[in-house]
């Protein structure tokens, strides 16, 4: 006996979204999960060949996948925003290279990285002095302090886990990021702390962070995915994201809040 059925409009009523993760994160679809909760919200995934050691010439390797890794998004969508999810290795290859890539496959699609986000972050909470932590080594973490600098921030204060290997980042304890996070704030005065990094799990200990530091905590995954939010349209309000999914009158500017 055949079955009769009837088709809608799929998951992604409001938007659909697609995310290209490494394959060795463990952290960021966790964490966007439960961002892109809201009814009417499609959150594809697709993965993208990056081997353990996070260095400048593995980083730039990615390149080349990008478009292969972005045919494997579900071909019957139109995405609204396509997310890179690597910020170090968007610092490497640049922004630019990395949106070219994916709109040969996905032409249509708004396309962000955790750097572009965190920059469009910073500016909509009106921050110019950043504290800045990351899980890098030394030479991975100047190059994402210099693009900050050229986004035309300043630097005040700056630690590192100095964590080659990212499994291991991966590890690294929420309570240990936490206690990273003050310890930076403390050192000198700033309007906000940046945690760079998808794969460190920051989503949980953001507005504890907040509370201890009396400033605003951008993440890598929860930059991400604010500004893809509101590259396609989607006002999510949830205070328990941090200040930038707050209704403050920086983020109703860019349409993410009302």
């Amino acid at each position: 006996m055949k079955l009769s059925f009837q088709t809608d409009g799929g998951i992604g009523t409001r938007a659909n979204f697609g995310v290209i993760v490494l394959e060795t994160d463990e952290t960021i679809e966790h964490e966007f999960r439960q961002i892109f909760a809201g009814d009417g919200i499609g959150l594809y995934i697709s993965r993208i060949p990056m081997v353990a050691q996070v260095r400048p010439d593995t980083l730039a390797q990615m390149l080349g996948h990008i478009p292969g890794v972005a045919r494997l998004l579900p071909p019957s969508l139109s995405f609204d925003a396509i997310g890179f999810g690597c910020t170090s290795a968007a610092s490497v290859i640049g922004p630019d290279k990395v949106a070219k890539a994916v709109n040969t496959v996905c032409p249509d699609a708004k396309v962000s990285n955790p750097l572009s986000a965190i920059i469009a972050a910073g500016q909509a909470l009106g921050a110019r002095k950043l504290g800045f932590v990351t899980p890098y080594v030394a030479d991975v973490s100047a190059r994402m302090r210099q693009r900050l600098k050229d986004a035309g921030f300043e630097i005040a204060a700056f630690g590192s886990f100095e964590e080659e290997s990212d499994p291991v980042v991966a590890r690294i304890t929420p309570a240990s990021i936490l206690a990273g996070i003050e310890t930076v704030a403390a050192t000198a005065p700033c309007d906000a702390i940046v945690v760079s990094c998808t794969n460190l799990r920051c989503l949980d200990i953001i507005v504890k962070a907040e509370e201890k530091t009396g400033v605003p905590v951008i993440t890598s995954n929860q930059a991400l995915a604010w500004h893809m939010l509101h590259l396609a349209g989607v006002k999510i309000i949830n205070p328990k994201f941090g200040m930038l999914f707050g209704p403050s009158k920086e983020s109703n500017r860019l349409g993410v809040a009302s």
